[in-house]
């Protein structure tokens, strides 16, 4: 074991070796860092037993150590899983170049051309845990955008990440990137995430992903800025003019699918107008699937099969077959409701009037928003981002899916014949 020490002295290490690094990788040409990409998902696809029988292991140690079904199934890789940590990887790479973009250029009064121009962050923090697919995500992302990052994840995909870490440090050196532009953190010690995030002299930002309670321990001892979203409390409401069929799809697409990540919904919101007719629907369809806890209203209409809300329930992130289901008196309601309990996370409307519509796009300010459509589209990948390296819900400096522009920044560039000031 080592000592605090030592611990911080291995982290200062890495973190400089990072800052050399993305002084190299910034500087590298975009036809560089795409062969990079390329030979990484390369090296994916050649790994995939390597990869599958890794994270076995850490599988089968989380099962005996008991961690629950929704960790178990972030953890769990396999074929598919692996074939879509590439294809993500491969969509980073064929995204538009992001580094020397002009932003926007005027000619100021006195002659001189100013010009922003988007540039790297320098070096990223990724903090995560039972998530081995971030690893790869966040390297392809931080590399597409000119970064080094260093990312933790949790020891209970400690194997898992190892084995992806060879595949994109085998990339990097196909293309003669250093392989300190992706590094792990050399130590499981949760001790090493405060160290890493004091680092403000080395360290431009830092994204943790995981509950709430690791991104509140990485809130309270950081000195870098950091990317924050608590919690994913998701709605969905179903207005008086939704189509009831589709309303039924999209709840179930959305609780169902994979119910331990984020962009699930957690609380389904009901007009009171349609409730006699969708309530027993819902049920008829969800009860023997998911554990519904309604109001008053839900329950006398559902049945015995309902169990009853508490407030807590309407702020709760389940991330598991169980929801929230609350009957509002209209779309005001419904808004108030999402501002009262929400996480500005994702919220969902299904509704054929387009004026309700428009309203809810409006006066609804979570981070994604969306009209007919799953919460579980609250996603960078689906959202044409490539792939994701994390959902902020504060406003500072990305909003919602970041993708590899969120990891970048403007710098003014400006031209002069000859100007001084006066």
């Amino acid at each position: 074991m080592t000592s605090s020490i030592e611990r911080a002295q291995l982290i200062r290490g890495a973190a400089q070796a990072a800052r050399a690094a993305a002084r190299i990788v910034a500087k590298a040409t975009a036809e560089q860092r795409t062969q990079a990409l390329r030979a990484i998902a390369d090296a994916i696809d050649a790994r995939v037993a390597e990869i599958l029988a890794a994270n076995l292991r850490d599988v089968t140690a989380g099962e005996h150590a008991g961690l629950g079904a929704a960790l178990i199934d972030r953890l769990r890789l396999d074929d598919a899983r692996i074939a879509g940590l590439s294809r993500a990887v491969r969509e980073i790479a064929g995204a538009p170049e992001l580094l020397g973009r002009v932003e926007r250029t005027e000619v100021r009064p006195n002659g001189l051309s100013v010009s922003r121009v988007r540039i790297p962050l320098g070096v990223i923090a990724m903090i995560y845990e039972a998530r081995p697919n971030v690893t790869t995500d966040a390297a392809a992302l931080c590399l597409k955008a000119g970064n080094a990052c260093i990312l933790r994840g949790g020891r209970e995909a400690l194997e898992s990440n190892r084995a992806l870490l060879r595949a994109v440090q085998a990339g990097l050196a196909a293309a003669g990137l250093p392989a300190e532009t992706v590094q792990l953190v050399p130590t499981t010690d949760r001790e090493a995430i405060a160290d890493l995030v004091k680092l403000d002299d080395l360290i431009d930002l830092c994204i943790p992903r995981g509950g709430e309670g690791l991104i509140r321990y990485v809130a309270e001892h950081a000195r870098v800025p950091v990317i924050k979203h608590y919690k994913g409390v998701c709605h969905v409401y179903v207005h008086a003019a939704a189509d009831l069929d589709m309303a039924e799809r999209i709840a179930e697409n959305a609780k169902v699918s994979r119910p331990g990540v984020c962009n699930a919904m957690e609380t389904l919101l009901v007009d009171r107008s349609v409730a006699t007719t969708f309530v027993p629907r819902l049920v008829a369809h969800l009860g023997s699937k998911v554990e519904l806890r309604g109001d008053d209203t839900v329950r006398a209409l559902g049945g015995a099969t309902v169990r009853t809300a508490t407030e807590d329930d309407w702020s709760a992130e389940y991330l598991d077959l169980v929801l929230a289901v609350r009957v509002v008196d209209g779309i005001d309601a419904a808004i108030e409701h999402i501002e009262h309990y929400g996480s500005s996370h994702t919220e969902s409307i299904v509704t054929s009037d387009p004026i309700a519509a428009e309203k809810f796009l409006r006066e609804v300010d979570s981070s994604t928003v969306l009209v007919n459509a799953s919460t579980r589209f609250a996603d960078g990948g689906e959202l044409g981002l490539g792939a994701e390296i994390g959902i902020s819900t504060t406003r500072l400096h990305a909003y919602g899916p970041m993708g590899a522009e969120g990891l970048t920044t403007t710098k003014f560039v400006v031209r002069g014949t000859g100007q001084i000031r006066a």
